[in-house]
């Protein structure tokens, strides 16, 4: 075969082999995600060429962890379109995982620095300990502590955070520790995640072309968390009152039902659950913006945090 045939015979199959991770790249939200390195780079100062290379690897990071998460969800709607793997099929879509990552990891490579990988390595395997560990609990019907959830959603939330200022700290002269307050930021933003799924039916930046029934209500979307069998803190909370059993009960069977899963709603508030997860939002949010005034405060940090405050 001719070189230039192979050539375009490779780059066909390289497109074929990527369709699902091209597929998610088309559906990315969460895009205060990208704010946070480049709200750090304030401190950093690292030149744009480098900071950019960074965001290239997070975001494969992301999108190609995204992948994997979907199917061990079972999640069919990602932002108004269906999941990569009901397109594409989940062996093809786990394929594709392990391709971006393996591809992620030679960019790595190519910024010069061996401590870049190790430092990535490392925090990659916190979040993927984050990640099994949640599974642990779900698939086996195991309710944490309150403690583990911090713990574990620092670690599968906390340590993608974590993992972009580390490789900038890398590059940097500036090698102030930062490690609590980026763990705890990652903590806050999946505990106002996990908040927010149980008590808004849609979020409309997120799903912008979600398909809605005549109630307006998205079957796919609302309350999402429950049909999952997630164990969030207003779950942990409910589960530790005299009168959460039925909380738990609908958690098991991991319902479609919407009206089961409002009444479960409604049971979390009238337990209290819902404004102690409010209380440690607040003390959180409190605690972050403090840390950011010790640290030298950060503009871009701050408006990521007003950005956050849409839960209130």
């Amino acid at each position: 075969m001719p070189e230039e045939k192979k050539k375009a015979s490779e780059l066909y199959m390289e497109k074929e082999l990527l369709l699902p991770y091209t597929h998610i790249l088309k559906v990315q939200g969460k895009k205060l995600r990208d704010k946070i390195p480049v709200a750090f780079n304030h401190w950093f100062k690292l030149p744009k060429d480098t900071l950019d290379k960074i965001m290239d690897v997070m975001g494969m990071v992301y999108n190609g962890t995204l992948l994997i998460d979907d199917i061990q969800d079972n999640t069919s709607i990602r932002r108004g379109l269906p999941s990569a793997h009901c397109i594409y099929g989940i062996p093809l879509t786990v394929n594709t995982s392990l391709h971006v990552i393996t591809l992620l990891l030679q960019k790595l490579q190519k910024l010069g620095n061996p401590e870049v990988i190790t430092s990535v390595l490392k925090d990659f395997l916190e979040i993927i300990r984050g990640q099994g560990t949640e599974l642990i609990w779900r698939e086996n019907f195991i309710c944490p502590t309150e403690e583990q959830y911090n713990q574990m959603n620092r670690q599968k939330t906390g340590y993608m955070f974590l993992m972009s200022v580390h490789m900038m700290q890398i590059f940097s002269e500036n090698k102030t520790y930062f490690d609590d307050f980026v763990l705890n930021m990652g903590l806050y933003f999946q505990l106002r995640d996990d908040y927010c799924n149980l008590i808004k039916q849609v979020e409309l930046e997120e799903y912008p072309d979600a398909a809605y029934s005549e109630k307006g209500i998205n079957l796919d979307i609302f309350c999402e968390d429950l049909t999952e069998g997630k164990f969030t803190l207003p779950i942990i909370h409910a589960a530790q009152t005299s009168q959460g059993d039925a909380v738990l009960n609908i958690l098991r069977q991991r319902t479609t039902d919407v009206a089961l899963k409002k009444f479960c709603v409604s049971e979390l508030e009238r337990l209290g659950s819902l404004e102690y997860t409010r209380g440690k939002l607040i003390h959180l949010d409190k605690y972050i913006r403090d840390e950011i005034k010790r640290l030298g405060d950060n503009p871009g940090l701050t408006a990521a945090m007003d950005e956050l405050l849409s839960w209130k």
